[in-house]
């Protein structure tokens, strides 16, 4: 147990500071102590903890892997402590910022759409919203919740299911009218078939023959898109056939801006959608839970 006149919160944070500024010179500015202050409350942590943090043998400031899974903790900490006091202070009323990472195309047709609805309901809660198909770090862009697609890696994140929908094998009209209609999976060879250009879990299209047995259709084609509403767009544009989660192509198809393709031929594999975060139950955050609740509530894939 730690003595009681040891300050651990404080030197959680002076550390975390120090590894976010860079330096212990420009954490010290930052702090409003003298460097050798930061310096030597560093030291006293690590004997305390019985363990290097910080290597001090280059110029540049290198964490040792215990300092590195310290800090990943430390911001943990801080966040629960800054998210305790808030919600004392508020009688746990959901406030603050929130910050929300979330895949392009869930990004603009639902979360978007939803969010003047959020922020009417929870008018203490201001949201900043990033939308990217890359996966980050949350920790690093300290996001609160990240809204992905797709099967999830292991991780220390909490994950709650938003739903899931179908795939589907889409072209516009008159692409089809100049280039003809894939009949069998196998015709694909002679169509421009859209990839992404960031690594996916597959690195073709599955399918079931008329067997029943499963079939990958390498992905060949000249364009290649950022993210699942760029393939859409692209898509439209005639520019080659997309696979994408149905929901998100649904209203183009009842539009007749898009065609589905060989659904005879389609496995009925579905894309899971998760809002993944840290921390969970009682340490949640009460603008977090506000979101993720409100999320269940409204999300329709």
């Amino acid at each position: 147990m730690a003595r009681p006149d040891i300050n651990r919160s404080g030197e959680i944070e002076v550390f975390v500071r120090v590894v976010e500024a860079g330096s212990f010179s420009a954490a010290a500015r930052r702090l409003r102590m003298t460097p050798s202050a930061v310096s030597k409350l560093i030291a006293r942590l690590e004997a305390r903890l019985g363990a290097r943090l910080v290597s001090r043998s280059t110029r540049k400031l290198q964490l040792t892997p215990e300092g590195t899974a310290f800090y990943e903790s430390g911001v943990r900490v801080l966040a629960d402590l800054d998210a305790a006091e808030r919600e004392a202070a508020a009688g746990a009323a959901p406030r603050g910022r929130l910050r929300v990472n979330a895949y392009v195309p869930f990004g603009q047709h639902r979360l978007l759409p939803l969010l003047p609805r959020f922020l009417e309901r929870h008018r203490e809660i201001s949201v900043e919203a990033v939308l990217t198909d890359n996966v980050i770090d949350l920790m690093e862009e300290r996001a609160d919740v990240a809204i992905r697609a797709g099967p999830l890696r292991e991780s220390r994140l909490v994950a709650r299911k938003l739903g899931q929908s179908r795939m589907a094998v889409v072209a516009a009209p008159f692409y089809l009218e100049a280039r003809g209609t894939p009949l069998t999976p196998g015709d694909l060879v002679h169509h421009n078939m859209l990839a992404f250009g960031f690594v996916r879990y597959i690195d073709g299209w599955p399918f079931i023959d008329a067997a029943g047995a499963s079939v990958m259709v390498p992905i060949k084609g000249n364009a290649t898109v950022s993210d699942g509403e760029a393939m859409r767009l692209s898509a439209l544009a005639g520019a080659g056939i997309a696979r994408l989660a149905r929901w998100h192509v649904e209203p183009d198809i009842a539009a007749g801006r898009l065609v589905p393709l060989l659904e005879d031929f389609n496995p009925g594999d579905e894309e899971p959608t998760h809002a993944v975060y840290v921390g969970q139950g009682k340490h949640l955050p009460a603008r977090v839970r506000a979101f993720l609740d409100f999320l269940a509530e409204s999300v329709r894939l």
